[in-house]
């Protein structure tokens, strides 16, 4: 069994590979990637590719400890990397990134496939119907789920559901933050 990464690992190699092909990426659309990576990871490895959950937000799956690191972005571009805080001396650290190449290189596809998108554009694919948010969210509105929580389980059963929209705009349109529902 493989390391399982912290999310903020994973989205700052998201952030270095991004820059490496000149596509910055907004925190919306980082907590897309993400998710297709962790969705696509647990697939292909049956295993997840990083701790904690996503919720099922208003405009798709958001990773909360991930989201935190960058909201201070807001709708802009990411220009840093998130830091793990050192509680005994108060101090904010780099966070050590991923060393296992297939990590790295399972990273660098998400991005290639996926990183020039629109966050309207990823924002549709991962609001598919029968895809993991899409089953989250519509058995919200019939029975109680918990924190909206998307869990591994659905995402492995369901993320074959995940269609690239042709539309010539993204049905969402272009949001710039996402929220979770109210």
């Amino acid at each position: 069994m493989t390391e399982v990464y912290d999310p903020r690992c994973i989205a700052n190699l998201m952030l270095d590979e991004s820059e490496r092909i000149g596509q910055p990426l907004t925190n919306l659309a980082l907590q897309k990637l993400l998710y297709f990576a962790h969705a696509i990871y647990l697939i292909e490895h049956d295993q997840p590719l990083v701790s904690g959950y996503f919720e099922a937000w208003e405009y798709g799956p958001v990773h909360p400890s991930a989201y935190q690191a960058f909201k201070s972005a807001g709708a802009a571009p990411i220009s840093f990397k998130a830091a793990r805080l050192n509680v005994v001396k108060g101090t904010r650290e780099p966070i050590a990134a991923p060393t296992d190449p297939n990590v790295i290189r399972h990273v660098g596809r998400v991005i290639q496939a996926y990183g020039r998108m629109t966050p309207g554009r990823l924002v549709d694919i991962s609001h598919a119907k029968g895809a993991p948010w899409h089953f989250v969210v519509d058995k919200g509105r019939t029975s109680l789920a918990f924190g909206m929580r998307i869990p591994d389980e659905v995402i492995r059963e369901r993320f074959k559901h995940h269609k690239v929209s042709v539309g010539s705009l993204p049905s969402a349109g272009e949001p710039s933050e996402d929220t979770p529902f109210a």
